[in-house]
């Protein structure tokens, strides 16, 4: 069983293995914020206090599937919450936050091909 400590440096390790993902430790409010190309898509609290940004939609289904809980400050923006308190933790956060990366991903590049 690893410590919360490991699982946090997983949980890390996992998210900057995404394309195109940067992260901005002691960012504010946020211990660890994670960007695609500039715009942070989900951060961390403490060791595995995931928010994570999803489309409404994705965060309807999410939410009624009972897959994490609704974000305490900011639900209207698309946000929800997931702990990582143990190793079976991870695989299902993960697929919240491939979820998130690939929304932004998706709109960042649709946004560059309409200025094209």
């Amino acid at each position: 069983m690893k410590l919360r400590a490991e699982l946090h440096q997983e949980l890390r390790q996992r998210i900057l293995s995404l394309s195109d993902v940067t992260e901005r430790q002691n960012a504010g409010i946020h211990e660890d914020a994670f960007l695609s190309k500039g715009k942070m898509f989900m951060h961390i609290h403490g060791h595995g206090h995931c928010d994570i940004q999803l489309a409404k939609d994705d965060q309807e289904r999410v939410l009624a599937e009972g897959k994490a809980r609704p974000h305490r400050w900011a639900p209207e923006a698309g946000y929800v919450t997931v702990i990582v308190d143990r190793e079976e933790d991870l695989a299902p956060a993960m697929d919240l936050i491939r979820m998130s990366h690939r929304y932004f991903a998706d709109k960042q590049n649709l946004s560059r091909m309409q200025h094209q």
